[in-house]
C-alpha cells in the first residue's frame, strides 16, 4: 500500500470506476477535430491529444509493466514522448514542445488508449492489478480530465473564429443576492484526510490545527463585484497589489480577468460554449492568485485559509460540477447558508501548498506525484465546473502558481472575528 490514500475499492467497483473514467475522456472528445488536439498554446497547457496519451502511459508504467509480464507496448518511445514529470521513471520528452508531436496521429493514440484498458481490464479480473495504483491511475485522470478542458479552452480563444466547444445556450438570469457573512468560532481543530478512503498523499496525515475566530462570505465574488474593482482602478492602484503581483499586472497588460473583453460598450467573455456577454451574478473566475489577493485588499476583507474553508465546507453537496453539463460558473440561490462551496470555481486560499506535520513521500517514481511541488505555489479548494464530481472531497487541495489564471480559479472572501 503506498502513501497517497488509505484504503481502495474491492475488485468489482474498481473496474467500474476505471472504465468509467475512461470512457469519460473519449466523451470528452466528441466534436473535435484532430487539429483540435494537437495544439499547445502555451507552455503551461497541453494538447489534447497528449493527455489522451499521458493518462494511458501512467497505467502501462504503473501497473502494467510491474504487473504483467506479457504486457508489450505498441511503441516503447512512448514513454519517453508521454511521461510528465517523473524523474525516476526515465528520460521526458520537452514539455513546451509537446504540440510539436504530431505522431503518433489521435488515431494511433487511440488504438493505445484501447490496448492499455484491455490490459488493465485483464489484470483487475484476474485480481492480479495493484488496487491502489489503479485507483490512483483513475483520480490521476480526472485531474487531466479538468486539464483537457481548461487547456482546450485556452487553445480555442487563441483563434479569431471564437469557436465553440459545445453549444451556446441562453444565459441563466438570476439575481444571487446580496454577500452575507457566517461566523466560526474556531479552535483547536481537526483537518486533514483522516477517513478509510481515497485522498492523495498532501492531504494527510490529519492533524489538529489552531484556527483563530474567522468570518467566511456565503458566496464567491461575482462577476458584477469584480466589475466593481475593475472600474475602482483596482488594476492600476499599486498599494493593493503584492509587488510580484503588480509587476505581473504591468507586465501582462492585465485589465481584467482571462478571457474578458470589452464589446460595443459590454463586457465580453470566452468560454468553452464560445463568447457570450459576461454573466453579472455568476462567480468571477480566471483570476490569479495575485487578483484574488488585490480585490480582497480592495473589498476590506481577505482570504480564507485552506483550514478556515475546510471547516466552513462541511460535508461534500451536489455542485456545478462536470457533470452538470453547464461547463461555466452559475449563479448561487440567494441565502445565508454556505453556497456555491461545491464546483462553479475553484476557490483561492491564503496558503502556501507545503507538507503537512508527519508528511511523506511514498517510494519510487509515483512518489513524485504531490511532494515535489510543495514549494511557490498556493492551495485552492472546492472544485470547479469543469472538474469531475467523483474527484472532489472536503480535504482535496489544488495548486496553482500565483499567476496562473487558465484554470477555473475565483475566490470567497474571509475576514477576522
Amino acid at each position: 500500500m503506498t502513501a497517497l490514500f488509505a484504503k481502495v475499492l474491492d475488485d468489482a467497483p474498481l473496474l467500474d470506476l476505471f472504465r468509467q473514467t475512461r470512457q469519460r475522456s473519449l466523451s470528452m472528445i466528441e466534436g473535435l477535430e484532430p487539429e483540435d488536439m494537437a495544439v499547445q498554446s502555451m507552455e503551461d497547457a497541453s494538447p489534447t491529444k497528449w493527455h489522451l496519451a499521458h493518462t494511458s502511459w501512467f497505467f502501462e508504467e504503473f501497473v502494467l509493466r510491474p504487473c504483467d509480464p506479457a504486457y508489450s507496448s505498441p511503441d516503447e518511445r512512448f514513454a519517453f514522448l508521454f511521461n510528465s514529470y517523473y524523474v525516476q521513471a526515465g528520460p521526458r520528452y520537452t514539455r513546451a514542445q509537446r504540440g510539436l508531436v504530431t505522431r503518433p496521429t489521435i488515431c494511433d493514440v487511440l488504438a493505445y488508449r484501447a490496448q492499455v484498458d484491455e490490459a488493465v481490464e485483464r489484470l483487475v479480473e484476474r485480481g492480479a492489478a495493484p488496487a491502489d495504483i489503479v485507483e490512483l491511475g483513475c483520480h490521476h485522470e480526472m485531474q487531466h480530465q479538468e486539464l483537457m478542458l481548461t487547456d482546450l479552452l485556452h487553445v480555442l480563444s487563441h483563434n479569431p473564429l471564437r469557436p465553440a466547444y459545445r453549444k451556446p445556450e441562453p444565459l441563466e438570469v438570476r439575481d444571487t443576492g446580496d454577500l452575507s457573512w457566517l461566523v466560526f468560532e474556531g479552535g483547536i481543530l481537526p483537518v486533514g484526510h483522516g477517513e478509510e478512503t481515497f485522498a492523495y498523499d498532501c492531504e494527510t496525515p490529519r492533524h489538529d490545527q489552531l484556527i483563530r475566530p474567522f468570518e467566511i462570505a456565503n458566496r464567491c465574488v461575482t462577476n458584477r463585484e469584480w466589475i466593481a474593482f475593475i472600474e475602482d482602478g483596482g488594476y492600476a492602484h499599486a498599494p493593493l497589489w503584492l509587488m510580484d503581483g503588480f509587476a505581473t499586472v504591468q507586465r501582462e497588460g492585465w485589465r481584467a480577468p482571462a478571457y474578458w473583453w470589452q464589446e460595443d460598450g459590454q463586457w465580453m467573455q470566452f468560454s468553452l460554449r464560445g463568447a457570450q456577454p459576461v454573466d453579472p451574478d455568476a462567480p468571477v473566475s480566471h483570476v490569479s492568485y495575485y487578483e484574488a489577493d488585490a480585490y480582497a485588499r480592495w473589498a476590506g476583507a481577505r482570504l480564507p485559509s485552506e483550514f478556515e474553508w475546510e471547516i466552513a465546507s462541511g460535508r461534500v453537496e451536489d455542485g456545478n460540477f462536470h457533470e452538470t453539463g453547464r461547463l461555466r460558473p452559475s449563479a448561487a440561490q440567494p441565502g445565508n447558508t454556505m453556497l456555491q462551496m461545491w464546483g462553479d470555481v475553484w476557490e483561492w486560499t491564503a496558503s502556501a501548498f507545503l507538507p503537512y506535520p508527519g508528511f511523506q513521500t511514498a517510494e519510487g517514481a509515483v512518489g513524485e506525484y504531490n511532494g515535489k511541488f510543495m514549494v511557490n505555489q498556493f492551495v485552492l479548494r472546492g472544485g470547479s465546473c469543469f472538474t469531475p464530481a467523483a474527484q472532489m472531497r472536503r480535504t482535496y487541495r489544488n495548486f496553482f502558481y500565483p499567476h496562473h489564471r487558465w484554470q477555473m480559479t475565483g475566490l470567497r472572501l474571509a475576514r477576522d472575528a
